[in-house]
């Protein structure tokens, strides 16, 4: 199994409560102590949902352009519910099905773009309380839920290998008191009206097990673990961007593409 080593953005702990925005990084509060850490490359290993929290799976879209939003939320967002269904057993998926696109910064397409940067720092996608509320508010009416949990799928777009891929740490080697609570504050562009949810940072700990997926391709998708109800599974899943020392100065822009989604276990 290969590896290499690169800056993982862990967060520093400070009396004031972080937070980071969606667009404006400018006004961002995220005191960072990045540690170098050894990133293995989880081809060929035994990734489980359940466990490590995340796992590669095969899949293609009958989408010709996954930059193209409005065709990601017509018919990519039911194809990614099919394919939570397939790896989870679940019994529903309620998606989000605007699809979030992110950018390698050399590729100069942020500014075009909403929520669209690579998250350099730690992080996971909701905190418990925000991700139980959530879970909740989608739950189908007139059925008895006895599992739930959150799901992110992401997919490259752009060509082997990345310059910047998306580091996981396995869920097993993560202590509770490893999570910084932080807030998560979306500016959608236009003037709309601010929002936010709590979210976590993540602190060092050399105890960490990081991952990633070396030389990624638009067939493959990975899904990893947001939320989970049922306490004896993996509930949630630190990840960060990266810069790969494998990757040359020709290497493209990496591009991605984000969907997400509730599945739900009836009695």
């Amino acid at each position: 199994m290969n590896s290499v080593r690169a800056m993982i953005g862990y967060a520093e702990r400070t009396e004031k409560k972080p937070y980071f925005y969606a667009n404006a990084h400018e006004k961002d509060y995220v005191p960072l102590a990045p540690v170098e850490m050894e990133i293995h490359d989880a081809r060929g290993l035994d990734c489980s949902l359940d466990v490590e929290g995340f796992t590669l799976v095969q899949h293609r879209s009958a989408v010709a352009d996954l930059t193209d939003l409005a065709e990601v939320a017509r018919v990519h967002a039911d194809e990614i519910a099919e394919l939570f269904k397939s790896v989870t057993g679940c019994d529903h998926v309620d998606m989000f099905s605007r699809g979030i696109l992110r950018f390698s910064e050399t590729a100069g397409k942020n500014a075009a773009h909403d929520n669209s940067h690579p998250a350099r720092y730690v992080h996971v996608d909701m905190s418990a309380e925000a991700a139980a509320a959530a879970r909740a508010r989608s739950a189908p009416e007139g059925r008895t839920v006895v599992r739930s949990a959150q799901y992110n799928a992401w997919r490259v777009l752009s060509d082997p290998p990345q310059d910047v891929p998306l580091a996981l740490c396995a869920f097993p080697s993560l202590q509770p008191s490893d999570l910084v609570d932080c807030d998560a504050i979306f500016d959608p562009p236009g003037g709309a009206p601010e929002w936010s949810f709590g979210n976590y940072l993540v602190a060092h700990n050399p105890a960490h097990r990081w991952h990633y997926f070396s030389d990624m391709h638009v067939g493959e998708v990975l899904v990893f673990k947001t939320s989970e109800s049922d306490p004896a599974r993996a509930q949630l899943m630190p990840h960060g961007a990266f810069d790969n020392p494998l990757a040359g100065p020709d290497t493209p822009p990496r591009a991605s593409l984000e969907m997400r989604g509730t599945a739900y276990w009836f009695a």
